[in-house]
């Protein structure tokens, strides 16, 4: 059950594709990388959890993910340059702590991208509501939200993420110029809204900075860092990378620099124009703008926003299929989901069943419920991640490192604490969630998974 991955064999296989077949340039991961990260965290999150968690302290919450990011993001870096595999966590784990744990980290990340996909989705469909309502078009409240929620199905959300599988499908080469398109518009207004909205900032909303305390900021930064995930995004991404050992690492740093930055900017004009009582909204980038009466910038901002989070969602789809492609060739999920279509040369198989699936759960699941699986998730991958670099060391010192972490284990122990720390401030409800999906995991791998490597 333990048999680890030769990773001799591994690294082989990987170095046996050709560059010419890579299609990910720097300039194309850095802006994948963005994508990622760049969406329901600063278009959604900020103001809800601004108005629920921390206060103006937001702005410390993004901090301090960021600072865990930064850490982990340097793990990643040293992984995915050692071992340029579109498995990211799953194929990390199993060479260093056997085929089980392999799979569990692979199921968890599944799980991840599914479910930040469909919440992210969730979030969107409010930015395209109020664009619709703004142009005087109201579409029926039932289908514009799920059941729990009085409705019939988050229609707008179930459609649009069956559009971006079906973008993917055509293949990574012509699919990324749309994902680049997509990310430079949702910068855009992310600009747009910061130029408009600073001459309205008013010093006296940022008082108290921290009305919930420090255990509302650390909430805070528990419910936000799933939105950081685009770190694993770009790990799975290796195989399509060209200069990997150089691009991957500069691609994760810049994506890291770039967000973190907006992110505290964004969370400080909001919280300056109006008083954080009134962010908790999905569309809050737009509820500033119209309270201080820019309607036509509102507008903008909910159109480039409805076009952002579409690259989110286009990020994260692409991850999950790549996870779903590596486990299926590893013999731990059906063989026939890694096959990659003749024309197009992409996993397609993979690309339906997590986009039909993060489709499902935007259309029919409560918001909030499909974040519970993201933040445990997520916080849980990355502490795997930074133990592996230490493992790994160990196990294999002799291995080619073109990127490493930096003052030995000291940065990836520091990385593990700050995970647990931070899920030590989620939810019961939360782990509970994550904890029936890796029972359904198990079920699985034991009916099928260790049968078929047996």
């Amino acid at each position: 059950m333990n048999n680890k991955v030769d990773i001799n064999q591994l690294l082989s296989s990987i170095s046996g594709k050709p560059e010419s077949e890579r299609t990910l340039s720097l300039f194309d991961l850095a802006v994948l990388g963005i994508g990622a990260m760049i969406g329901t965290g600063i278009l959604v999150l900020t103001g809800v959890v601004a108005a629920t968690d921390a206060g103006p302290g937001v702005v410390v919450s993004f901090l301090i993910a960021a600072l865990a990011s930064g850490l982990i993001g340097m793990c990643y870096a040293e992984l995915s340059t050692t071992i340029p595999n579109s498995g990211s966590a799953y194929v990390y784990a199993w060479v260093t702590m056997g085929q089980f744990v392999g799979f569990l980290a692979g199921w968890t990340l599944v799980g991840v991208y599914i479910t930040t996909t469909a919440t992210v989705a969730n979030g969107w469909t409010g930015y395209f509501q109020s664009f619709l309502e703004e142009l005087g078009v109201r579409l029926p409240h039932a289908l514009l939200t799920n059941p729990a929620s009085g409705g019939w199905v988050n229609l707008p959300a179930l459609v649009m993420t069956l559009l971006i599988t079906f973008i993917l499908s055509r293949g990574t080469s012509e699919s990324k110029l749309l994902n680049n398109a997509l990310v430079v518009i949702k910068i855009a207004i992310i600009l747009l809204f910061i130029i408009v909205s600073a001459k309205d900032v008013n010093p006296t909303h940022w008082h108290p900075f921290f009305p919930y305390g420090g255990s509302g900021v650390m909430s805070g930064a528990a419910a936000v860092f799933f939105t950081f995930l685009g770190f694993d995004a770009l790990a799975t991404s290796a195989e399509d990378a060209k200069q990997v050992q150089k691009n991957l690492p500069r691609a994760i740093i810049i994506s890291l620099l770039v967000s973190t930055t907006l992110y505290v900017v964004v969370s400080l004009v909001m919280t300056g124009v109006v008083t954080y009582k009134d962010l908790n909204v999905s569309e809050a980038m737009a509820t500033v703008l119209l309270l201080k009466g820019h309607t036509l910038t509102a507008q903008i901002v909910s159109a480039g926003a409805i076009l952002g989070i579409m690259a989110v969602v286009y990020a994260f789809v692409y991850a999950g299929a790549n996870v779903t492609m590596a486990m299926s060739r590893g013999g731990l999920l059906p063989s026939a989901w890694a096959k990659l279509d003749e024309r197009h040369q992409s996993p397609n198989r993979a690309l339906w069943i997590n986009g039909i699936l993060a489709a499902a759960l935007a259309g029919f699941v409560n918001l909030r419920n499909l974040a519970l699986i993201a933040n445990v998730g997520s916080l849980t991958v990355f502490a795997l991640i930074s133990l592996v670099v230490i493992l790994l060391r160990r196990q294999h010192p002799n291995l080619k490192r073109p990127f490493k972490v930096p003052f030995g284990h000291t940065l990836p122990i520091l990385s593990i604490l700050i995970c647990v720390l931070l899920l030590g401030n989620i939810s019961l409800d939360a782990w509970l969630t994550y904890g029936a999906w890796l029972v359904a995991g198990v079920i699985f791998y034991f009916a099928y998974s260790r049968q078929k490597l047996m």
